[in-house]
């Protein structure tokens, strides 16, 4: 338990960011699946709206510092190569 009072409003400040952080980032792993079963399914023009939007959120997502920036470009190069991989075939 924090003893000082600069110490405890800091306890509450990091339980106030942790909620915040932690759904935010459970909205983005669950855009990052959808989009993921978008490009598994048959609709071209959903899975690249999908990805467009998935990119979006992972960009602001790696500004805000909830994950890092090289974590969101390779998740956005990973969904971009399986778009393309599923669609560019046919």
């Amino acid at each position: 338990m924090p003893n000082s009072p600069s110490a405890k409003k800091a306890l509450r400040q990091n339980a106030k960011r942790r909620l915040r952080n932690r759904t935010q980032r459970s909205s983005l792993r669950t855009a990052v699946k959808k989009c993921r079963a978008a490009a598994a399914g048959d609709d071209a023009a959903a899975a690249q709206e999908s990805l467009r939007s998935v990119s979006k959120k992972l960009d602001q997502a790696a500004a805000k510092n909830l994950i890092h920036k090289n974590a969101a470009a390779r998740t956005k190069s990973r969904l971009t190569k399986l778009v393309k991989s599923q669609f560019d075939s046919e």
